[in-house]
């Protein structure tokens, strides 16, 4: 899915009312509608709504919502400036709610003395994308009382304060939403640390705005969705060998870190890698052996790696559990030198490339690499924001023709062509040590059975991420493991056959 402007959006709602045909007041009634829908689904047992509507479109469809919730049997109080300047269309649907008596109308600041009581939902539909600076005066105390009340909040768009496509002030008032109802696209702030953390949980609704607009309008921004997937990941041949689905070596471990190891050659199998060879210290053998008896060893020293040779026909990931001994270092960057082929680093790879800038230089063309905010920081220098750290991955995969898959709460897949997709899937149960390294195997695995590097990345943050959804369904996200995700991945591949093969 395409990750638009507001600009660009706008210019969506236009495309669409001048070529459907559809009048704007139309346009309004259906995001209203498919409000309403998504609200009285999972709002059944609260009775209240007390809407809060500004004077442009966003309180336009504050007050269709309104009308809508009342004739579903809801009760409803509405909080506006009845004195301000509303566009055509808010004024239209104002008009609208002043001749249903069932509905009672008050000015916002009758709001600080308004019982909220514990079934009462708060629904913001003060600016929505409007807004290109940070509230003030009256708007701003009223968001800040909004902010202290426990009831649920629900954004109407984008929550009021919260700019869409890049960070806020940050000493600008935003409200702090449970839910945000977004029509048609995710926007840029929903997806970033600092910004999404005020959206909640975000429900795109699909408000049927013109296909021909959005097929033919250019975006650098994207979402890795089911379809993006289902286009990408293939089913397995059925007349196929081993060697079909390619030769991967994991490189890591070193003495006390044999897990990160173990878990990414496991994961590299369980994604479906025809031979997976692990090349470790002499010191990892029993437990590599013992727990992953499907991989093969290979000794690349006694207590660290200080030897990395391999079979060149293999795809390699490098740095779970790798350390970064002097040896290591040295017998990595000699490696490195002399190797052209795309790759997989992680980790202390990474960490050992960071040392020297001119280290970059000697990360082959086309490889991935997957650091986490601290590691991306080391490699390439402090940021302000991880919209600032976006941008500068930009450039650096630019430079350097790589993949940078970017770990986050929304993991970002960068392109060196300049594209960003962030990926939707996953939960904060990933947020343990032995996570990344799963990924590691997953890249690997996939880069081996002929997906392009970009499929690779792309299809591997989304399935990692798939089969910590289902995880945490098992166990919790506070006590999911590693081990139960990568138990998870033969679900990931069920649902995902099942979709894409053809049945009767």
């Amino acid at each position: 899915m395409k990750i638009f402007t507001a600009e660009q959006i706008r210019n969506c709602d236009q495309y669409t009312i001048k070529n459907e045909p559809i009048s704007s007041i139309q346009l309004m009634e259906r995001a209203a509608e498919a409000c309403v829908d998504w609200i009285s689904e999972n709002c059944n047992h609260h009775r209240n709504f007390a809407i809060f509507c500004g004077s442009g479109n966003n309180g336009g469809d504050g007050f269709a919502i309104a009308r809508m919730l009342y004739q579903k049997g809801f009760d409803i109080d509405i909080f506006t400036n009845s004195k301000s300047k509303f566009s055509p269309d808010a004024l239209e649907n104002f008009k609208h709610i002043r001749e249903i008596s069932g509905i009672t109308v008050r000015e916002f600041k009758e709001a600080m003395n308004y019982r909220f009581d514990s079934r009462t939902v708060i629904i913001d539909a003060l600016f929505g994308t409007g807004l290109s600076r940070n509230l003030e005066n009256q708007m701003k105390d009223l968001v800040e009382f909004l902010n202290q009340k426990n009831n649920i909040k629900i954004s109407i768009d984008l929550p009021s304060g919260l700019l869409a496509d890049g960070m806020s002030d940050s000493a600008a008032t935003v409200l702090a939403a449970d839910y945000t109802l977004s029509f048609q696209f995710w926007k840029k702030c929903f997806l970033h640390t600092e910004t999404g953390k005020f959206a909640g949980k975000v429900q795109i609704l699909d408000i049927n705005l013109s296909q021909d607009y959005i097929d033919e309008t250019e975006a650098q921004d994207f979402v890795i969705d089911e379809e993006l997937i289902k286009n990408i990941f293939r089913v397995r041949n059925e007349f196929s060998h081993k060697g079909t689905y390619g030769k991967i070596t994991i490189a890591g471990g070193s003495y006390g870190k044999m897990g990160a190891a173990v878990l990414s050659a496991r994961s590299a199998l369980r994604t479906g890698a025809g031979l997976t060879f692990v090349l470790a210290p002499k010191c990892g053998y029993e437990i590599l052996q013992t727990s992953d008896p499907e991989a093969m060893f290979m000794e690349g020293g006694i207590d660290y790696i200080d030897n990395f040779e391999f079979d060149e026909t293999s795809v390699c990931g490098i740095g779970p559990g790798l350390g970064t001994h002097k040896k290591t270092s040295e017998s990595l960057l000699k490696f490195l030198k002399n190797y052209s082929k795309p790759l997989i680093l992680d980790a202390d790879a990474l960490n050992i490339i960071a040392e020297n800038p001119d280290h970059l230089l000697l990360i082959p063309q086309n490889s991935i690499i997957t650091p986490h905010p601290k590691e991306f920081e080391r490699l390439f220098g402090k940021t302000e924001n991880s919209f600032e750290r976006t941008l500068l991955a930009k450039n650096k995969a630019h430079e350097l023709q790589i993949y940078i898959v970017l770990k986050d709460h929304h993991t970002q897949v960068i392109t060196p062509e300049g594209k960003v997709f962030y990926n939707i899937t996953g939960n904060s149960g990933l947020a343990k040590g032995g996570s990344g390294d799963i990924l590691t195997g997953i890249i690997t695995s996939l880069l081996a059975q002929q997906y392009s590097e970009e499929e690779a990345a792309l299809l591997g943050v989304w399935f990692h991420g798939k089969a910590a959804e289902f995880a945490s369904e098992k166990y919790s996200k506070e006590s999911m493991l590693p081990t139960d995700v990568i138990a998870e991945f033969g679900n990931v591949f069920a649902e995902l056959n099942a979709k894409v093969q053809k049945v009767l």
